[in-house]
């Protein structure tokens, strides 16, 4: 843990471990001492009854039993402090990373692995301008109602955005991945075990007054449906369709205009629950179905590995693909695909039974963006445009019923 902090960057992390070790060892030596405390509880107990037996003076004995509960209970309750704090520490400590992850400091540092596609260099008229000149969209009375960063949806880029979704699950599902609509709140004891809540709340919505959260993704209802559950059967495959939430907190002035960085939109997003020995393979499986999503729909990509600057608390290795916006003449990103390792599992006790050792085990889990339909929307409308028009791709046709906006 000390090694993978240094190689992010995170050296003034390090006296965490020193505390963790430390309370590690309070928390075995109150254990210890508790388990001697009750073993001279009954000592004493049985030595009452036969001094009783025997007409033996017990008093001394007596004045110990009595004070003996009261040791008992402040060592219960210090170890419970301990524990909690213990569990407080153990669960900010950020997961380890790949060897293959690069070193870095920031996105500037992430390793371009491939790339796909010839990306136009003519500039393209942004995305922002042709919804306002064909009426897709409407951002002012949005941002009057709601404040920026949202937006409606008009006419056929709502049927875009619907057959996007569409074309994204009937993909996943001929792949074997299970569907699923979960739900868009959940309560903070599950989303800790997804997730470090310390690193992601400033950009999760709380609800005032209540246990609950919108969700960031529906990755993370997903992963927590499991928790204290063995599972039988791996690898277990969903595709999850939901709604998803976010503050953008520290993102003002980055993307101020259009829908590429909102407030909520509409996600596919693949989950997989692994054993630990195939989820490095399934991370590139994963990766695979998001590359053959954005080449249906013919928007030029590069695939980068993330950096340890980059790369956040839970994921052990993150690749992201960044599809080609000719309006800004820049990859941006559009799919994050993550192999969390048993990071999530070991947080919420989620585990499968080895048929071969009888064993119960962690699984590792994983996760990758198919598509978020506001960003894929915007790389459609930037790549796709034909004199006045934008053409919608050839595989979205039959879903949406028209071949241009």
């Amino acid at each position: 843990m000390r090694a993978d902090l240094r190689k992010r960057g995170k050296e003034g992390r390090l006296g965490e471990v020193d505390e963790v070790i430390s309370l590690d060892e309070r928390v075995r030596a109150l254990g210890l001492e508790g388990d001697e405390l009750r073993k001279r509880r009954n000592e004493v107990s049985r030595k009452v009854n036969e001094a009783k037996k025997t007409n033996k003076d017990a008093s001394t004995l007596l004045e110990e039993a009595k004070a003996l509960p009261a040791k008992i209970k402040a060592n219960e309750e210090e170890q419970a402090k301990a524990n909690e704090k213990l569990r407080s520490l153990l669960m900010r400590l950020p997961n380890v990373l790949h060897e293959s992850v690069p070193v870095g400091a920031s996105e500037e540092d992430n390793v371009v692995l491939k790339e796909w596609g010839e990306p136009s260099k003519t500039k393209a008229k942004s995305h922002v301008d042709l919804m306002e000149e064909k009426g897709l969209a409407d951002l002012p009375r949005a941002a009057n109602i709601a404040g920026a960063r949202h937006y409606f949806l008009k006419g056929r880029l709502l049927e875009l955005d619907l057959a996007l979704q569409k074309l994204a699950l009937d993909m996943l599902k001929k792949k074997g991945f299970e569907l699923f609509a979960p739900p868009t709140i959940m309560q903070r004891a599950p989303y800790e075990g997804v997730t470090d809540l310390s690193d992601f709340e400033e950009v999760m919505y709380k609800i005032e007054g209540e246990d609950a959260y919108l969700i960031a993704t529906s990755e993370h209802p997903l992963v927590a449906m499991h928790a204290n559950e063995i599972l039988e059967k791996l690898p277990l495959k969903y595709a999850g369709l939901s709604r998803c939430y976010r503050k953008e907190a520290g993102a003002h002035g980055k993307d101020q205009k259009g829908i590429f960085r909102v407030h909520e939109f509409n996600k596919v997003e693949q989950v997989v629950f692994a054993k630990p020995e195939d989820s490095w393979k399934l991370q590139e499986e994963l990766l695979a179905n998001a590359e053959e999503f954005f080449q249906a729909i013919e928007v030029p990509y590069r695939i980068v590995s993330v950096c340890t600057g980059d790369i956040g608390t839970v994921t052990a290795r993150k690749f992201d693909l960044e599809a080609w916006m000719p309006a800004q003449q820049a990859y941006r990103e559009v799919v994050s695909c993550s192999n969390c390792t048993d990071y999530q599992a070991n947080r919420l006790k989620i585990r499968w039974r080895n048929p071969e050792t009888k064993k119960t085990e962690l699984v590792h889990t994983l996760n990758s963006t198919m598509v978020a339909t506001s960003r894929a929307i915007v790389a459609i409308l930037e790549n796709h445009q034909e004199g006045t028009q934008v053409k919608v791709p050839k595989a979205l046709r039959p879903y949406c019923g028209f071949d241009e906006l």
